[in-house]
């Protein structure tokens, strides 16, 4: 705190007086660097840190039974396949026997993914029988292959997430489905030489 030197009793004037020295004022911050530490602990501990951004995966349980595995509508499903390159194929329902079902798209451009995400988004609604969750049907099933990249299957998710998909399932691609990528993969490549 200020102290003031208050000493010196009465004012004497005169030619025999010695008059007092006058002592500055001096100020004592011991209580302003409490008080600072006490604030910055108040706000170290009121303020909300970065949240981690990691998207919320629900998984379903592994079930030993096949029979007792969610089974989707073959009207409702659509899987993806990734393969080498930023490459992306895909196929409606289940895969026919002469892969005539068997398509590629594309990351953006003319036809993207999103806009084949969207378009069976809007077939489902319009067969739905459940007029309160329409996409209740809509199952996207996500398949990697061995020459697939990390930021691809990152990609994928974060076009799930900007389409409002609900049901989506990240699985194992099958041995077929493998040979298909890698043959489109070889064929996309010889003809882009």
């Amino acid at each position: 705190m200020a102290e003031l030197d208050t000493s010196g009793g009465g004012h004497k004037k005169g030619p025999g007086v010695k008059k007092g020295k006058k002592l500055s004022t001096r100020v004592d911050l011991t209580p302003m660097v409490d008080l600072g530490f006490l604030l910055i602990t108040f706000f170290i501990f009121t303020t909300t840190m970065s949240q981690p951004t990691a998207m919320k995966l629900i998984l379903p349980d592994d079930k030993v039974k096949p029979e007792e595995q969610n089974k989707a509508k073959e009207s409702g499903a659509l899987t993806i396949l990734m393969g080498a390159d930023n490459h992306i194929y895909y196929y409606e329902g289940q895969l026919k026997t002469d892969a005539s079902n068997f398509l590629s798209a594309s990351y953006n451009g003319e036809n993207s993914i999103r806009d084949i995400i969207l378009k069976k988004k809007e077939y489902v609604r319009s067969i739905a029988q459940d007029p309160t969750n329409p996409e209740k049907d809509l199952v996207i099933v996500i398949k990697p292959s061995s020459n697939c990249t990390y930021k691809n299957v990152i990609d994928i998710l974060d076009e799930m997430s900007i389409n409002v998909v609900k049901k989506y399932a990240l699985v194992d691609i099958f041995d077929i489905e493998e040979l298909l990528v890698k043959k489109s993969d070889e064929a996309a490549k010889s003809s882009s030489n």
